[in-house]
């Protein structure tokens, strides 16, 4: 018997970070949510960006993210309470990117 010879091998892996086409505000998930959501966005350079929530009669009623961000992906968690701290109700609320490239909203459902 021949005695085992080590094998090597060599994996080279090419990674770039790749920056978003476009600004772009994706969908919550969980969505419907009962303790906590995250909202996804885009962006494709820095910008000032503003991420409110909104009630159904258009009052805001959260405040998430409100200035410069860098550019790439971004991950913001939201627990369903207003501005200050207040639990919020069950219902539809709307979710709204502001930045120099454009307005993008979507919406999102609350379940207590």
């Amino acid at each position: 018997l021949l005695p085992e010879r080590a094998v090597q091998s060599v994996v080279l892996e090419d990674h770039t970070p790749s920056l978003p086409a476009t600004h772009a505000l994706a969908q919550n998930y969980p969505n419907p949510f009962n303790s906590g959501t995250v909202i996804p966005y885009d962006l494709d350079v820095a910008r000032d960006v503003r991420l409110s929530i909104y009630n159904l009669a258009g009052q805001r009623v959260g405040l998430l993210v409100d200035g410069p961000r860098t550019p790439g992906h971004h991950d913001v968690p939201w627990s369903g309470r207003n501005d200050d701290g207040q639990t919020l109700a069950s219902g539809v609320y709307f979710y709204r990117l502001r930045s120099a490239a454009g307005v993008v909203t979507r919406k999102l459902v609350l379940v207590r």
